[in-house]
């Protein structure tokens, strides 16, 4: 069974574990590891994401036989839904677990008014080929100064108006 169900504060140290576990995999070839060490020390301290939750994201978690298996951070903007953290264990790759997390945000978004989603993928991610197959359409390339860092992102949307 698949389930979404929305994390509450209790719920930051599942996040964590998850965020850890699924990073080092996802990004190993992209970033350095100090890049991976530093982004997960400050996104994904239990400070951060809790108050994140406080603030105006949204998290959501994805279980698979009552294991959770991915999480999504959602965050409404002025006129539509920012997916900030879209993240499954790389074990869930091709069950179609992405597109499940796509459309409940989806479905999210109408619900809250919204025409459309949002979100950042890292250039050299090759979720972006999955983003594209979703319908999201890239809209600008950023670099984004990040302490020491630069995040090169594209911008994607999706239209949600069939």
């Amino acid at each position: 069974m698949i389930e979404i169900l929305k994390a509450g504060i209790e719920d930051s140290k599942l996040i964590q574990e998850l965020a850890y576990a699924i990073w080092y995999p996802t990004y190993g070839s992209i970033l350095s590891k100090k890049q991976i060490d530093f982004m997960l020390e400050n996104i994904y301290s239990i400070d951060s994401l809790q108050s994140s939750m406080l603030g105006s994201s949204s998290f959501y978690l994805l279980y698979e036989e009552g294991n959770a298996v991915g999480f999504m951070g959602v965050d409404p903007k002025a006129d539509r839904l920012r997916i900030e953290k879209i993240y499954l264990l790389p074990s869930t790759q091709g069950k179609g677990f992405g597109k499940l997390l796509i459309d409940f945000a989806g479905d999210l978004a109408r619900k809250m008014g919204f025409n459309e989603l949002e979100l950042n993928v890292n250039r050299g991610n090759n979720a972006y080929l999955f983003y594209l197959k979703q319908g999201f359409q890239v809209v600008e390339e950023v670099d984004i100064p990040y302490y020491e860092f630069i995040l090169n992102d594209y911008v994607m949307r999706k239209s949600l108006i069939s």
